[in-house]
């Protein structure tokens, strides 16, 4: 009688970790990408916040405080939709994802690293957002639990929106030099048309603040605010209510939305490949 051992092979989880190990080291390595990840939201945040002054009726918020968690929606955008758009594009044109796919491994694996990545990397962002916040303009957290449970059910949606996105796009790019131009111009426009660099956002003429209200990153930045600011600042916004159920709704829709777009547009060989 002959006996044979069995194979044990990793799971798809263990995998995908294993590739998040992978991507952030090559992420880290590009100290040049490091440095402008995360300097750009936080050098603005810093500047506007010193240009800007004044303290809303009714609140004792000051305008540089209604910005920090704008520039926090700002940042995860970046690190989502720009950064993961443009490494996946790069990985496609040097034929990575060409080789990862014809490799005994399970594609969902690609995309958990992904994950992994950019999750490490939006909580370094974040983190280091609020310190400037709370050193350069005394912002205060919250000290409630709900409020802070808003502010994870907002991440958690948002993050999956924009990375859902990013991967979407990462399929219009041709090639990893245009990839900056497609990925920057369309974030710049929704962080304006969102209210991101406005304080406060009601200020914006109504067009843009339709035009906005379209998109993830305003009900992100929004879903921040009311997290993170005192409901004495309502008056500053749009509609005296932080709408909750709405940023919900609409936030969970970009997240159907995005996996539909992933599943209809995405590719692993680049357009010149057969």
């Amino acid at each position: 009688m002959t006996m044979t051992s069995g194979t044990t092979h990793p799971s798809a989880l263990m995998l995908g970790l294993h590739r998040g190990v992978v991507e952030l080291k090559a992420f880290f390595r590009e100290w040049d990408a490091v440095v402008f990840t995360f300097a750009l939201p936080v050098v603005t945040l810093a500047l506007l916040g010193s240009l800007i002054s004044g303290v809303y009726d009714g609140s004792d918020v000051t305008s540089a405080q209604y910005l920090a968690p704008s520039m926090i929606a700002a940042g995860i955008a970046a690190v989502t939709f720009v950064n993961l758009g443009t490494g996946i594009a790069s990985d496609r044109e040097d034929g990575t994802l060409k080789r990862l796919r014809g490799a005994p491994m399970p594609p969902i694996a690609y995309f958990l690293g992904k994950t992994v990545q950019t999750m490490v990397v939006v909580t370094a962002e974040i983190v280091l957002l609020l310190a400037v916040g709370m050193i350069l303009f005394d912002l205060r957290l919250p000290t409630d639990p709900a409020r802070w449970l808003t502010f994870g059910w907002v991440l958690l949606l948002g993050v999956t929106a924009c990375s859902l996105l990013g991967i979407a796009v990462s399929s219009l790019i041709r090639s990893a030099r245009s990839a900056g131009a497609v990925t920057q111009l369309p974030y710049l426009v929704l962080a304006f048309v969102s209210g991101i660099f406005f304080t406060p956002v009601s200020a914006l003429p109504q067009p843009l603040l339709v035009l906005g209200s379209v998109f993830p990153l305003k009900w992100m930045a929004q879903g921040f605010r009311s997290a993170l600011l005192p409901d004495t600042i309502l008056g500053a916004e749009v509609v005296r209510d932080w709408e909750h159920g709405r940023t919900a709704l609409i936030l969970a829709a970009w997240c159907i939305g995005g996996v539909l777009l992933c599943l209809t547009t995405f590719r692993w060989r680049g357009r010149r490949e057969r």
